[in-house]
This record gives structure tokens, sequence and C-alpha cells, in this order.
């Protein structure tokens, strides 16, 4: 799959959309959801190009990995979410649910997030 770099991320991240912004380095930009699913939704995004997992973790560096998982972390320490807990979710493709074709991990938490799968 080709990557689009017109997908709203890659807009959000040349700066041509505005975005609540949580937490930013050289690997990840983080920002809150703009139609949250729970009480807190954020989502954090890496730099590069990368359409979905699959592609991140064929492509991307030591450091890019590295540097998403620990961003990951920081967010949720940031948002006060990490001694009750909270989820971290990525979806992959149509039938996994990704709407927007840059890879991007959504935190939920906040408030009781539920069953995984309903």
């Amino acid at each position: 799959m080709t990557y689009d770099k017109n997908n709203i991320f890659a807009k959000i991240l040349r700066g041509e959309i505005p975005c609540k912004k949580i937490y930013e380095d050289e690997y990840v930009l983080a920002f809150h959801d703009i139609n949250p699913q729970k009480k807190i939704h954020a989502l954090v995004i890496p730099k590069g190009e990368y359409v979905n997992l699959d592609d991140f973790s064929s492509k991307a560096t030591e450091k890019e990995i590295a540097g998403l998982i620990k961003g990951i972390g920081i967010v949720a320490k940031k948002l006060d979410v990490s001694q009750a807990g909270y989820r971290s979710l990525v979806n992959v493709g149509e039938n996994g649910g990704q709407e927007v074709p840059h890879l991007h991990f959504h935190i939920f938490g906040g408030e009781k997030v539920g069953k995984m799968v309903t």
C-alpha cells in the first residue's frame, strides 16, 4: 500500500491542520482525538510515513520503533492514566477498522474502558 501524503495526519504533521497537542518529540506527535470515544482519547502517531503497523514494523528503524513505544508511555503518564489503567489500541486495514491511512495508536482512559470486542 502506498502512503497517501494528503491524509489528515500527514496534514497535521505538516502544520496544515491544527491539533490539541499533548506531546511531541523527534519520533512522535500525540494529540487529543477530535471525536473522543472515552473521557480521555488521545492519538499517538509516528512522524514517519507509515500506512499501518505492518508497514511500520517492516520499514521503521529501531530508533523509530523505540521512540513510538516510549512515546505511548510518556503520553499515558502526561494524561495521568498510567496508575488507574488505560487501553492502547491500533487498528490495521479496513477489516480492522482503520480510518486514516497513517499508523496511529489510540489511548483510551479516564474511566473503565470496557470489553475488548463486543
